[in-house]
């Protein structure tokens, strides 16, 4: 187990937070958030990469000054920041590292919130000390949660729909686009998916779309009309890090439960239903494994009860 909680539990527990207590985060936890950090240096594929804890402390509470967010988070005494080199899938690996970093905070019983264009860059990259050639796409506020959300926080959530989620039949799909793939079907993968499924994304889009080939699960990015043509374009693509956030879900789900398999590019002859729709990813796995599933996935209880009974 790479935290200290099961990642099924992690993962329903988290969600976006922007109101946080004024109080630092204790020194051991800091001191874990840094050295797992540290640990996160290449990307499924390949891309070097770097991340660090800004954090407040007792003893000193400048260490944020100048580190805004436009009144988007408010008393959060932590940023996981970080820097990704160049590189064709430079975003998705990116979102794939962060928010295995972001997932570590929420196993500590901390708080999160994935910031992608409602941050200072300038003043989080000079903190960063970005080089020549590297990249910061997002950062996240980390912290601990405040029972009280702010104004911003509620409008936010409620603006972004951030408790709705795309029903299954839009998203994973059996050979082709439009042939729904039930969890039924999914078996064992069904956890997985259902974790994907739970994955944050920039304005709650959920761009991730997934078709089971075989033993190979085909990743797609499904592009928001007008999405990118609708953002700042000192901002980076988003939603090709949402593909990554989407892939670091599944992968940490299937090596929990015990599923190997490894990422791949190898884009299948598919007739895809746009030019909006992309290929990103391959995950092909090394056995094939079906088993019955609790009749409801996002029943933690009894899913991760099954789970532990599973051999």
């Amino acid at each position: 187990m790479r935290y200290s909680r099961p990642i099924i539990e992690v993962i329903t527990q988290r969600y976006s937070c922007r109101t946080y207590l004024d109080e630092p985060i204790e020194e051991e936890k800091r001191h874990k958030l840094s050295q797992h950090a540290a640990s996160l240096t290449v990307g499924p594929f390949g891309t070097r990469a770097r991340f660090q804890l800004i954090s407040a402390s007792e003893k000193d509470r400048s260490a944020l000054s100048g580190l805004g967010t436009y009144g988007i988070i408010r008393g959060a005494t932590g940023f996981l920041g970080g820097a990704v080199s160049a590189g064709p899938k430079n975003l998705e690996d990116y979102g794939y590292l962060l928010e295995d970093l972001i997932l570590y905070a929420t196993a500590l019983g901390l708080g999160t919130c994935w910031l992608g264009g409602t941050f200072n860059r300038s003043a989080f990259a000079a903190r960063m000390r970005i080089r020549p050639g590297e990249l910061m796409p997002a950062v996240a506020a980390v912290g601990y949660v405040s029972d009280k959300r702010g104004f911003v926080d509620r409008m936010m959530r409620r603006g972004a729909g951030a408790s709705t989620r795309l029903p299954w039949e839009e998203i994973f799909f059996e050979g082709h686009f439009g042939v729904v793939l039930s969890s039924e079907q999914a078996g064992i993968y069904a956890v997985p998916l259902e974790m994907l499924h739970m994955a944050p994304s920039a304005s709650n889009k959920q761009p991730w779309r997934v078709i089971r080939d075989g033993e190979a699960w085909h990743f797609f990015l499904q592009r928001t009309p007008g999405y990118r043509q609708s953002r700042l374009v000192h901002i980076p693509d988003l939603q090709r890090t949402d593909i990554g956030i989407a892939m670091s879900h599944f992968e940490l789900t299937t090596k929990e439960i015990g599923l190997d398999g490894h990422w791949t590019l190898q884009e299948p002859p598919l007739e895809k239903p746009g030019e909006l729709v992309e290929y990103t990813a391959t995950w092909v796995a090394a056995t094939k494994t079906l088993r019955e599933l609790p009749a409801d996935l996002t029943d933690t209880e009894s899913t991760q009860a099954f789970l532990n009974a599973t051999p």
